[in-house]
């Protein structure tokens, strides 16, 4: 490791606080009646339930989604013994990849004791605080022995990951590079370099999918492991072959179908890859240094199928692709044990995974590298959102159906809506909008339909359901940029507006035009030009019926986009401005902002009228809204121009609309506070609300927040601008906007034109 990347190591660890994880309420505790509760004597009441049914600790405590990560440091990483305390670090990392990938609580817990059966007491003495224990980084033979017993002996789920972990990922890209290679897994001859608790578990799982011990060579320090070898552990002995001609791995080499290296750098050489068979598969997964690089391999053999540890090869066999999802799957119906039937039914889901189309934050990911099913791609990458839903729900299947499950699943739809839910990849409400806009068929064009994250984006709405999409722009372009991005365009209509096909279109949208807007100025001719914009031709399909929505942005700015719409769809009647929303997904729940990006400085009846669009949008998505206008003073603290326009407004809404629950001015913290607000103000109209929509007076303060929300991280999912105004649902998107963010616009788009959801 260079001297700079250990400097920053060493930063990242102690800078700002020590460590990578930490531990933090998850119930108020602000008051002495939650300390009541928390403690003493409120406390008692769950523990003696507990006591009596004492499966109601997974209800009353963290256990069910609490994991210990345990190690004694005998086999780090490739650092090798280097003992528990500094495997620490480890240890923690590991417990931070169950968190953001699964949702998944760690203690990590790290013990100082080598000898096996002492290890055994010592876990099994601790393992009432868990619903789950994830072994790490133990060596061989030991870790052998230890999870088998504490699996025998434990009524929890119980996993050496160093193990199983690599073996079901390199086992679905096993069983997909096959599939490339036109080959099957009982004709396949297996050579295996390593004989540790990794290799000895890979080739495990690699025979119960059909490869045949007799096609399999395993390779330890001394050479091909045989049967006339004296003193073989149980594990070696099992794989030992009676080719007594067999001494290196260059001799086993010769024909083979697959290396797998779980060994050391440079042992494989590339004349070694070269006696190969044909499409050989080389799976060389020391790390960081593999057994052969992917650069070797391919000079050596342009048909070579390679999978390394590394992220920056393709094909990585990365644990994290696993061990979350599995462990996930395993607490959600409190699972007693993860058995083989589970680990095949992830082997399984991730082989499956990596056979489909990838999505577009996949690719963005990884510099914008197209992946499809092939030799550069048969293992899904660890980024992709999908992971949690496809590889939880089936070990969580194959824990109901092999009877080691104590709870059951009884909607499915359900628990993915509750997978994708915990880490914020498509909140709940998020879902609820998907779900909403694919109950009815929706038509919807798009401009910019040169542009490749436009194309990208329709087509995934097709693959979604969302609608039919309809993309304006020239048909040879389009098509050529869909060729670039192996992207399927049936089902996506293409319509060239400048083109004689769509002459009488233009001049049916030019009269409507006209007509609508005779009284500013508009005649025919002006307006037959105006239809040669991607823009007006598209809001003008719209406005005649052509098609349900319009979605654009990618290349105009919001304020000509802004006049355009005002002049072809218009504003829903009884308003006199539209405006635009961003919906902030945290951790708290939904937070609307207005208005992002339309309208600057705003008076009074402009903010009464934005009010009243953004509660009517709110209600849409079945949150009931509760309205605070912010300003930098609380309640008449300050005469500012800005406070005395929020009071003004205030004052007409509680008046004229005292059906909407609002008030103001006050500040932020004053607003999302309830407890501060409503103990020091407390006449205010929200009192014991919660703040789900907030309404600022400047344009740029509006802008400024929901930027500083989705740059820091602090909110899960940004969506918009969600327009509210308009009298037809045009909505326009940020110049980098990216496929995701299309496809968020475009379900609201599609709800725009059916029901609220429900």
């Amino acid at each position: 490791m260079n001297n700079k990347l250990a400097q920053e190591a060493r930063i990242y660890h102690s800078l700002p606080q020590p460590g990578k994880i930490e531990v933090r309420p998850t119930k108020p505790y602000s008051t002495q009646h939650d300390l009541t509760l928390a403690y003493s004597p409120g406390v008692a009441v769950p523990c003696l339930d507990i006591q009596k049914r004492p499966n109601e600790a997974y209800d009353f405590t963290a256990k069910g989604n609490l994991v210990a990560v345990i190690s004694n440091g005998t086999a780090v990483l490739g650092l090798g013994d280097i003992g528990a305390l500094a495997g620490k670090p480890v240890m923690e990392g590991k417990g931070l990849l169950f968190k953001i990938y699964a949702g998944i609580d760690v203690f990590d817990i790290e013990i100082d004791e080598k000898d096996p059966d002492k290890f055994i007491e010592i876990v099994k003495a601790i393992a009432p605080t868990f619903g789950g224990i994830n072994l790490e980084d133990i060596k061989a033979p030991e870790c052998f022995k230890i999870e088998q017993v504490l699996k025998k002996e434990l009524d929890i789920p119980v996993m050496h990951d160093d193990q199983h972990g690599t073996a079901i990922i390199s086992s679905a890209g096993l069983l997909n590079a096959l599939k490339i290679a036109g080959k099957k897994i009982e004709d396949a001859k297996i050579v295996i370099n390593g004989a540790g608790a990794s290799a000895f578990s890979c080739t495990k799982l690699y025979e119960s999918f059909g490869a045949k011990r007799s096609n399999i060579v395993m390779i330890d320090s001394k050479g091909v492991i045989t049967k006339d070898r004296e003193g073989l552990n149980e594990q070696k002995a099992y794989f030992a072959t009676d080719r007594k001609d067999l001494k290196t791995l260059a001799d086993a080499i010769v024909g083979a179908d697959v290396f797998v290296g779980l060994s050391k750098p440079g042992v494989l050489k590339p004349e070694m890859v070269k006696q190969m068979a044909d499409n050989p598969i080389v799976f060389a997964l020391a790390n960081p240094d593999p057994e052969i690089t992917y650069d070797d391999a391919k000079a050596a053999r342009k048909d070579v199928l390679m999978a390394t540890g590394r992220s920056d090869y393709p094909n990585q066999i990365n644990n994290v692709i696993g061990f979350p999802y599995i462990f996930r799957g395993a607490l959600d119906v409190r699972a007693t044990a993860i058995n083989e039937e589970m680990k095949k039914a992830a082997t399984i889901a991730i082989a499956k995974l990596a056979q489909e189309p990838v999505p577009d934050e996949v690719t963005t990911a990884y510099g914008n590298i197209q992946l499809h099913f092939g030799p550069d791609y048969f293992i899904p990458k660890p980024v992709d959102p999908r992971l949690i839903a496809k590889v939880s729900i089936a070990v969580a299947k194959a824990a109901i159906e092999s009877g080691v499950a104590q709870k059951e699943i009884e909607d499915w739809d359900a628990y993915e809506n509750e997978l994708m839910s915990r880490l914020g990849q498509m909140s709940h409400l998020m879902r609820r909008l998907h779900d909403t806009a694919k109950m009815k068929s929706h038509k919807i064009v798009y401009a910019a339909g040169e542009n490749a994250t436009v194309v990208k984006a329709a087509v995934e709405v097709l693959h979604q359901g969302i609608a039919t999409p309809v993309i304006l722009g020239d048909r040879n372009h389009i098509l050529d940029v869909a060729r670039e991005n192996d992207l399927d365009l049936e089902g996506v209509e293409i319509i060239n507006h400048r083109s004689d096909e769509f002459k009488s279109d233009r001049y049916e949208f030019a009269q409507m035009y006209a007509k609508q807007n005779w009284r500013k100025g508009g005649n025919l001719p002006e307006a037959l030009d105006k239809m040669y914009d991607p823009n007006y031709f598209g809001m003008m399909m719209v406005q005649a019926g052509k098609a349900d929505s319009m979605v654009t942005g990618i290349y105009s700015d919001h304020s000509y986009l802004s006049e355009v719409a005002k002049t072809t769809v218009g504003l829903a009647p009884g308003h006199d401005l539209f405006a635009t929303m961003h919906l902030v997904t945290l951790k708290s729940g939904p937070l609307f902002l207005a208005d992002t990006m339309i309208n600057h400085n705003l008076k009074a009846d402009a903010l009464v009228d934005i009010v009243l669009l953004t509660a009517e949008k709110v209600r849409c998505f079945g949150v009931k809204p509760v309205i605070a206008l912010v300003n930098f003073s609380d309640f008449g603290s300050n005469n500012a121009d800005s406070s005395i326009e929020a009071r003004k407004a205030v004052e007409i809404l509680h008046r004229e609309h005292p059906e909407i629950c609002v008030d103001g001015e006050m500040q932020i913290q004053t607003a999302l506070h309830t407890e501060k607000r409503d103990e020091k103000y407390p006449e205010n109209k929200l009192k014991g609300k919660k703040v789900n929509i907030l309404i600022f007076p400047r344009l740029s303060a509006a802008n400024a927040c929901y930027q500083l929300l989705r740059e820091t991280g602090n909110a899960e999912e940004v969506v918009g601008p969600i327009q509210v105004g308009l009298d037809k649902p045009v909505y326009f998107v940020d110049h980098d906007a990216t496929v995701k963010e299309i496809v968020n616009i475009t379900a609201m788009a599609a709800l725009d034109t059916s029901s609220c959801i429900l």
